[in-house]
């Protein structure tokens, strides 16, 4: 299949491989840009972090709801996940251990994510998935396999948020303990579709762990 995103539309900001401790590859959200999770990488406060931020073609990852039937969205999932993939075999090419790599997203990027992280367990630095979770209908089945060996993970999302059932974040919260990672998921009383003030810190406290041991 031929590559619907592209890897080489990848935005590269923050410190360079040389000199970087710990890098995250970042995902945007629907209708969104790489470089709108510029300022929320920015927020975490380090500059010893190499970030990368792939570009989704005509700024989507995959074009109907995450809850849709998995086939009514490929191939851009697929095409997707592939680039994710890429971009972590990219780092482990240039000398980041698998520990030291976070993969990180935001609503359409939070689902696409979670999915990546259940679909390639293994012991990453840290996932986050803000406002999202695991990828498909009510009821798919959630056969993944290996384990994320205590991986960080990361849920935020609010309680009225319409995009996101909450009953699907709890769903993530499970797939990845099932997986053996260790998690985190907070839910937010009132909360729309958006980054708040805490899940920024958290995930920075989660990042700094990762570049300082």
């Amino acid at each position: 299949m031929a590559s619907l995103h592209r890897v080489e539309d990848t935005l590269a900001f923050g410190a360079d491989r040389e000199a970087a401790k710990a890098a995250m590859i970042m995902l945007h959200g629907r209708g969104a840009t790489p470089e709108s999770m510029a300022p929320l990488a920015q927020a975490f406060g380090r500059d010893d972090i190499l970030y990368l931020l792939p570009r989704a073609a005509g700024n989507t990852w995959y074009p109907n709801s995450f809850l849709a039937p998995i086939e009514a969205n490929e191939p851009w999932l697929s095409s997707a996940l592939s680039i994710v993939g890429a971009l972590v075999s990219r780092l482990e090419g240039d000398g980041f251990a698998a520990a030291r790599i976070g993969i990180a997203g935001f609503s359409q990027g939070a689902c696409l994510t979670s999915e990546f992280a259940a679909r390639n367990a293994r012991r990453y630095g840290l996932i986050a998935a803000l406002t999202g979770g695991v990828i498909g209908p009510p009821g798919t089945p959630r056969n993944y396999f290996g384990s994320l060996d205590g991986t960080p993970v990361f849920l935020g999302c609010g309680d009225i948020d319409f995009h996101v059932p909450l009953e699907r974040v709890h769903e993530t919260r499970n797939v990845f303990t099932a997986l053996g990672a260790n998690v985190d998921m907070r839910i937010y009383p009132g909360m729309g579709h958006t980054v708040n003030d805490d899940e920024v810190s958290a995930v920075a406290a989660m990042l700094s762990t990762i570049a300082e041991e």
